[in-house]
């Protein structure tokens, strides 16, 4: 007799860059046309220098380094947090209100295990992040779709007239991923003020900060004296300064939820990772001016991109910020099967709208989402060409 499965995990779909990759097996690229990998929005490339070098002498000469440290995380990189946030948001955030997690996904996984269980409802906007709702998924909470209005962005309104008595929080990502919208800090303030009306939990993942091609803070919220009443805030150090593999994220909540944040964190992992949060705390007092540049080389490549996208005939630009750009492909084939077909005709890797919308959606068939952060302007315009290649003839 097999051993049983849990069946809500069992249930939840296969995690899908994984399920990519393995499109690849067997198909030979020639050096001549080499894959064009745009299926995952994880930097490829190493960290600085000077960052790899303070990894490498904390690993070396700091014995913390290789200890349990605290639960919630490093007291000094809590500190930092708030220290820069507070400028940056303005309002009030004291370093017991942040918390240190093993990158983003768990800071998400952790908010929500305060939040909601099994019966529970939260709303996502749709297209979203599928690690967020295999996530729900997996623990029994009930994933509410939020559709999209112009711009990928989602209505407060039609949130409203969602909301149950079993709506535990509204999750919004921004700049979006998969979509690449930029939410207005209007429209994040009216989620919040739609949040606070009901009592429940307005959660902003916030992973690709850091590449808005906008000025200034995004929203405001952290004004509000009473923003820890209702707002969980989501970040990741793994884009800004290339810690993929050091797994550091951070949750900026009130320290009530904290507290339980802290029951989450000590039984899944007892505590982030200790290099990893030492090369997050070295980046941000030191790569200030380095990350302002890689934040100008995403931006060249996010208008490369539209440019290309706007111009390829049958193709329909939705969104397109920070590392994503997400639109309606001309192929008569369904996404996942245009998605597959990409590998073998084209050389090219990346993700169906199937991935990100709710299952059986129309929509979604018709749909791509393409991460661009790890391909230059050249390789933009190749990709560009082995589309504009595969276009059905009229």
């Amino acid at each position: 007799m097999p051993h049983p499965l849990n069946p809500a995990i069992a249930a939840t779909f296969a995690p899908p860059v994984m399920e990519a990759r393995r499109w690849l097996d067997g198909v030979h690229f020639p050096p001549e046309r080499p894959l064009i990998n745009v299926s995952q929005a994880a930097p490829l490339d190493l960290p600085p220098e000077g960052l790899r070098q303070a990894i490498a002498q904390a690993a070396l000469h700091d014995p913390q380094a290789h200890l349990y440290g605290p639960v919630l995380g490093l007291p000094e990189l809590r500190a930092e947090i708030a220290a820069q946030w507070v400028p940056h948001y303005g309002g009030t955030i004291a370093p017991e209100q942040v918390a240190i997690t093993q990158g983003c996904n768990q800071a998400f996984c952790a908010a929500i295990a305060t939040l909601a269980g099994a019966g529970d409802e939260v709303i996502l906007p749709t297209p979203w992040y599928f690690n967020h709702k295999m996530w729900l998924d997996m623990t029994g909470v009930k994933t509410v779709p939020l559709a999209p209005g112009a711009g990928l962005l989602p209505d407060p309104d039609e949130a409203a007239a969602k909301i149950t008595p079993r709506t535990r929080a509204i999750v919004l990502v921004s700049p979006n991923n998969p979509g690449g919208a930029e939410y207005p800090a209007d429209l994040i303030r009216a989620f919040a003020e739609l949040a606070r009306r009901h009592s429940i939990a307005l959660i902003v993942d916030e992973t690709y900060r850091d590449f808005d091609s906008r000025e200034g803070a995004p929203h405001d919220l952290f004004t509000d004296p009473d923003w820890s009443d209702y707002f969980i805030q989501l970040y990741s150090f793994s884009k800004a300064y290339r810690l993929t593999g050091h797994r550091v994220g951070a949750i900026v909540a009130s320290q009530a939820r904290l507290a339980e944040v802290e029951k989450f964190l000590d039984t899944v992992a007892i505590c982030p990772n200790q290099l990893g949060q030492m090369a997050a705390l070295w980046g941000m007092r030191n790569l200030g001016d380095w990350l302002a540049g890689k934040r100008r080389e995403i931006l060249a490549r996010r208008a490369a991109m539209a440019q290309g996208l706007e111009a390829l005939e049958g193709w329909e630009l939705l969104g397109c910020g920070a590392y994503f750009a997400y639109a309606t492909h001309p192929d008569p084939r369904p996404s996942p099967e245009y998605a597959r077909a990409l590998v073998r005709e084209a050389g090219v890797l990346m993700l169906p709208g199937t991935m990100f919308m709710p299952q059986g959606s129309a929509q979604a068939t018709r749909q791509m989402r393409i991460a661009f952060a790890n391909i230059d302007t050249p390789a933009i315009t190749e990709l560009m060409a082995r589309l504009a290649a595969l276009q059905p003839k009229p």
